[in-house]
Order: structure tokens, then sequence, then C-alpha cells
């Protein structure tokens, strides 16, 4: 019985990791509008959710705000904690009020100003991986900002359900920077 056990176990073990080894960075045609309103998309490969929204201050003054960890808490009331560097290879640990018993360490991997930024963490070897990326695009009313975050790799089906549904605060987010943003640009 012991022998079965184990022997089970390692096959489990191997098959999480030949079906770990990859995950998604983006989910191209998630983000349809720029309505602020949050949207999710569920496979057997990831989980996903985004939101864009149009800001009227131009991509640079948004930039400032997206970037300034300092000023987070004065703008963004989906936010518990933040602290650590918004730059290229910074690390950013954060607390949002969705997971308020969890902590999110975050590695800054593209930071490219004022268009891109991308946060990840995750397991080694595409085990599970989480990846957010930040988007502005220059538009006639000034910004498109939009915001997606992708969770997938092999360990998915076994910690999606400890994650929260973003849905509302990525719309209270985008919502938030939209508001600094534009307060921002007409003083």
């Amino acid at each position: 019985m012991t022998r079965g056990v184990l022997v089970c176990g390692w096959l489990m073990g191997a098959t999480i990791l030949v079906s770990g080894c990859s995950t998604t960075r983006e989910v191209p045609g998630l983000l349809q509008a720029a309505d602020g309103k949050a949207v999710m998309d569920k496979t057997d490969d990831h989980v996903a959710y985004g939101v864009s929204v149009e800001i009227a201050a131009p991509p640079e003054v948004v930039w400032a705000a997206l970037t300034d960890v300092t000023r987070w808490r004065e703008w963004n009331s989906a936010l518990v904690s933040i602290e650590g560097s918004i730059e290229q290879d910074g690390e950013v640990t954060l607390v949002v009020k969705d997971a308020p018993d969890q902590t999110f360490n975050l590695a800054v991997t593209t930071f490219s100003p004022p268009t891109e930024m991308v946060w990840e963490d995750g397991m080694p070897l595409g085990m599970f991986a989480g990846v957010r990326t930040y988007r502005l695009t220059r538009s006639d009313a000034g910004t498109t900002f939009a915001m997606q975050e992708v969770f997938s790799g092999g360990m998915l089906s076994m910690i999606e359900g400890s994650l929260p549904d973003f849905r509302k605060s990525f719309e209270t987010f985008a919502q938030d920077l939209k508001t600094a943003a534009e307060a921002a640009a007409s003083s």
C-alpha cells in the first residue's frame, strides 16, 4: 500500500512538473472596451483579470501616479499596504483589501516609461505564475490605461481557490488612478 501511494505521489508530481513548464503572460483580446468594467477569463490554462479606462491626462502624468509608491496609499482605496521600489528590477510588497491576509511579493520585470510595466511573482519551473501588466496608450482623451493579471502554471488548479476575485479591486484601482491622474493634470 505504501509503495502504491509513493508511486502515485511521484506520478502526480511528475505530471505537475511536465504540465507546469508553461505559463501565460497575457491574454490577447481580454480587454475590449475602456469602460472601467473589469473582466475575468478562466480556462484550464489560466485565470485572467483585466480592466481598461480612459483617463483625461497625458501618459506621463498617469505614469507618475502609477509609479510613485510613496503616494499609492493617498489615491488607491483598494490597498491596505505597499512597500518597495517601482523601477526596473525593483521589488514591491503589497496587501489588498480583497485579500488582507495575503502578502504579494512582486518583482518589477519590465519598466518602460511611460507606456508599460510588468510585475511578476510565482514559483520556479513554471509551476505557478502571476503576471500583472500595466499599459498606457496615448489617446484622444489623454491616456487609455489597461491592466491585466494572468495566473497560470501547473499548480493553478491547486492555488486558484486561495485567490480572491480581483474584478472589484481592479475596477476600484482603475477609477482611483483615473481620479488621481486627472486631478494632477488639472492642477
